[in-house]
């Protein structure tokens, strides 16, 4: 088994793991913290699988973005996020239905014939130039404010604050 293997099945395990761990905590925010590590994860798979244009999506889309939005639009919306009126997760009930309906669907992909992909590379300094070039000032800026924004937020939600 090579190293690359080896990586793969690691970070596999890492992001199945922090998914079912997002779905069984009780925390909002501890759910939604291990929603990022998934999608770091699924950032570092594609770079292991030579898509790092994909990879740097996952990170600034995903990881960064739609992080933040989530956070911000928690504490936002509830004044005590860390609090135990605020529990999320799903019952052993759920999970075990959910269980079932993935050993049933892993079972009739097996069944299926396997299909013939050919993979294409692109040339991502080409790519990142046309999509960057003109807008890459005003995607940092976008960043700056997102983060003045979650700061902004903080702010408003902390608990000494009358």
């Amino acid at each position: 088994m090579s190293v690359e293997e080896l990586a793969f099945l690691a970070l596999a395990a890492v992001a199945v793991g922090t998914a079912l761990l997002s779905l069984l905590v009780r925390e909002l925010v501890h759910t939604i913290l291990w929603v990022s590590v998934f999608f770091v994860s699924l950032s570092a798979i594609y770079f292991l699988l030579s898509a790092p244009f994909l990879g740097v999506l996952q990170l600034g889309v995903y990881a960064g973005a739609v992080t933040i939005l989530l956070l911000f639009g928690v504490m936002v919306t509830r004044k005590r996020i860390f609090s135990k009126e605020v529990a999320t997760g799903i019952g052993p009930f759920p999970f075990a239905l959910a269980v079932v309906a993935m050993v049933i669907l892993a079972l009739a992909a097996a069944s299926l014939p396997q299909p013939v992909t050919v993979v294409r590379g692109y040339d991502v300094t080409l790519l990142s130039a046309q999509l960057f070039q003109v807008d890459g000032a005003w995607l940092v800026l976008l960043g700056c404010v997102m983060l003045s924004a979650l700061a902004g937020a903080i702010y408003l939600v902390r608990e000494g604050r009358e």
